[in-house]
């Protein structure tokens, strides 16, 4: 048993990492009460971690590769521990989001090296099962978070959906020091500062302008302003790019119609798929009243179809090309937001999302499996690795620029459902902040809180509705560039031994331009 050591150590902090994104859910509601946070800070608490890991992913794999890859995991492990104390201590919603933003560059190193050190761990039949484990325990993971949030959120409080993860970290660091072996590539190059530092300022303004726009519109100064950096950031990154001799991502990749689809797909699957769920959580627990845990299980169908699917997909859908596989994912999992857009109206409870929740999942589970491989194989060998780890930082500024977006589409329908009701935008603000139980409970009773009851209700169901539209629409959005612009058969899988194949399973993580090599 003691060769899966490195295996258990990887999960260890692979689950935790990856159930970090979801936990964090269902405790909205209790947060925004106990913090006394609005709407907007509620978004960041979610949002700065998926920008952190976006903005991070790159450049961790390759400082891994120069420093060692366990050495980064070790430091990753150690820093998203100390953060998670931070925010279980937090005393105000700035405190949180900014150990939220920390927590997310431990999680950018620990995702850029899980893969690249079970690489080096294992070979041949291991190696496909170390894989198969890893697999296994991210859909788990997605799986498990709303629940696992729930129960802590409900029975011990919010801060321990952070303070849980302290005990995981410190096994996790000590299965590593005893049965992780060091690993680097000695052909990495440079680390392209400007290049990070120039995307991670023009990610942050967009997803700052998106927030904003709820509060101040979308011609306001501010807004304007936001945007207009955001565009010179980008700019910025692009010319650097181009001249900088070792780039964090090789512009000439997109010359592949391929490669621009999948980087699309990845972007749209995450932002279309799950960015949603924030706002149906403070839905069903501040509006309809359900427990941590009830919210949780409501949202439950989506994660739990995407794990089955995802684990029967390789074997079902072996051959297909993958403009079926991702384009029709992505076309299921648009068709699940419509659905719960269309079923969805004033006064229905959380089962009328269920059909359409698990319909998503279905999407998910289909398009998600054959996404890094045909990422990989778009591009020239010597590039897989970068174009993995591309993907990875997309799907994450998907998750960051989709809660924005969605954020205001949810306060604009919330302000339209609410009509000409005297202060709608600020009843709109209480509301979004998880403040529904506090207004009906200040309403007095009788016929005045019945009318209440009904106007909240016509709210949050214009608010999702308009939401659910958008997220489908990205969906569709994503299958129409998938079919359009993505050629070939179905990639084939990497050999199970050897350089090519050490340097293809890890990709998706490292970002690395050379075989890894222990």
């Amino acid at each position: 048993m003691r060769k899966w050591l490195p295996l258990t150590a990887v999960c260890l902090g692979a689950f935790m990492l990856l159930v970090d994104v979801t936990i964090v859910t269902v405790a909205l509601p209790d947060m925004a009460t106990d913090m006394h946070s609005g709407f907007t800070g509620l978004q960041w608490v979610m949002d700065i971690y998926a920008l952190a890991l976006a903005a991070l992913l790159l450049g961790a794999g390759s400082l891994a590769d120069r420093i060692g890859r366990r050495r980064v995991y070790l430091g990753g492990l150690v820093l998203f521990a100390a953060a998670s104390l931070a925010c279980g201590l937090a005393d105000g919603p700035g405190t949180l989001i900014a150990f939220r933003a920390v927590q997310g560059i431990g999680g950018a190193a620990m995702f850029a090296t899980t893969m690249a050190l079970l690489s080096a761990a294992y070979q041949g039949r291991d190696r496909g099962i170390a894989f198969g484990v890893w697999g296994a325990v991210n859909g788990a993971a997605a799986a498990a978070g709303p629940i696992i949030g729930g129960l802590l959120t409900e029975h011990f409080g919010w801060r321990w959906i952070f303070y849980i993860n302290l005990p995981v970290c410190a096994l996790a660091v000590f299965v590593t020091l005893k049965a992780v072996a060091e690993s680097r590539n000695p052909h990495a190059k440079g680390m392209d500062l400007p290049g990070m530092a120039t995307f991670t300022l023009g990610a942050a303004a967009v997803t700052y302008a998106l927030i904003r726009v709820g509060e101040n519109g979308w011609t306001s100064a501010t807004t304007l302003g936001l945007f207009a950096l955001a565009v010179l950031s980008f700019a910025a990154f692009i010319v650097v790019e181009l001249r900088t001799a070792h780039p964090m991502l090789d512009l000439s990749l997109f010359r592949s119609p391929s490669f621009v689809a999948v980087m699309t797909a990845g972007l749209l699957l995450s932002g279309g798929a799950f960015c949603y769920l924030m706002y149906v959580s403070l839905w069903l627990q501040s509006a309809e009243g359900m427990s941590p845990v009830g919210a949780g299980l409501v949202l439950v169908p989506l994660s739990l179809a995407a794990f089955l699917v995802s684990a029967a997909a390789g074997r079902l859908l072996h051959g297909l090309s993958p403009r079926l596989t991702i384009g029709g994912g992505l076309l299921l999992v648009g068709a699940g937001a419509l659905l719960q857009s269309l079923m969805l109206d004033a006064g229905d409870g959380w089962s009328a999302l269920l059909p359409g929740l698990a319909l998503t999942g279905v999407g998910v589970g289909t398009a998600f499996p054959a996404l890094a491989a045909t990422a990989m194989s778009a591009v020239a060998p010597a590039r897989a690795g970068m174009a993995g780890g591309a993907l990875n930082t997309a799907r994450q500024l998907g998750t960051a620029l989709g809660i924005a977006v969605l954020g205001a589409v949810f306060h604009a329908g919330l302000v339209s459902g609410l009509g000409g009701t005297p202060g709608a935008r600020e009843m709109a603000d209480a509301l979004a902040s998880g403040g529904a139980g506090q207004l009906l409970g200040a309403a007095p009773a009788g016929g005045a809180r019945e009318a209440l009851d009904g106007l909240v209700d016509a709210a949050f169901a214009s608010g999702l509705r308009e939401t659910f539209l958008v997220s489908g629409a990205m969906g569709l959005v994503g299958a129409v560039v998938v079919f359009a612009l993505v050629r070939g058969t179905a990639p084939t899988p990497a050999p199970a031994a050897g350089p090519a194949a050490t340097a293809a399973v890890g990709a998706q993580a490292t970002g690395e331009r050379t075989p890894v090599r222990p």
